[in-house]
């Protein structure tokens, strides 16, 4: 299973919708947001996709609250399951310990992708490249033997995604 990540989109919708776009052609089959939302607007580019998603409230999204209902919005921590793993995903990395087999979180808007104790702890980065001038996202591809990471980033004014490749053993 494909699994496409994004956080931290803040009111960037041609940003956010460049990306969604990227994962979708990529395969995705699921998006999960780590939070900072901030816009209705990206909420509906989520659900327009045509893929099943989730997204975490971050700390700039209370403005968000009245669309709860109609949107897939979750607080964190978030605990599910998805293509036979277990996840926790949350916004603010404050939840840090490893009760999940994969950790999605934002907030920090850097890339990160540490493999410990047979939990992977995923930040994708920020979309909105407001820290650095590129928007970044990721692919977790899930299968019984491994979960593999895609880092995918753009320049600013590039329409051309570089990619990075990382890839664990499950137990």
């Amino acid at each position: 299973m494909k699994i496409g990540l994004l956080s931290d989109t803040h009111s960037k919708k041609g940003r956010s919708q460049r990306v969604i776009d990227h994962l979708v052609s990529q395969g995705a089959e699921f998006l999960i947001h780590a939070g900072d939302i901030v816009k209705p607007e990206i909420l509906n580019q989520l659900k327009n996709s045509g893929l099943r998603y989730v997204a975490v409230y971050g700390n700039n999204d209370a403005g968000l609250i009245e669309y709860h209902t109609k949107y897939n919005l979750v607080q964190e921590p978030h605990y599910f399951k998805l293509g036979g793993v277990n996840f926790k995903l949350m916004h603010l990395p404050f939840y840090m310990n490893a009760d999940a087999e994969v950790i999605i979180f934002g907030h920090t808007h850097v890339f990160e992708c540490d493999f410990k104790n047979r939990t992977l702890f995923l930040n994708p980065g920020e979309v909105c490249a407001r820290e650095k001038p590129f928007s970044s996202c990721a692919m977790l591809e899930i299968s019984d033997t491994a979960l593999a990471v895609t880092h995918y980033s753009r320049a600013v004014g590039s329409d051309t995604f570089e990619e990075r490749h990382y890839s664990f053993e499950r137990s």
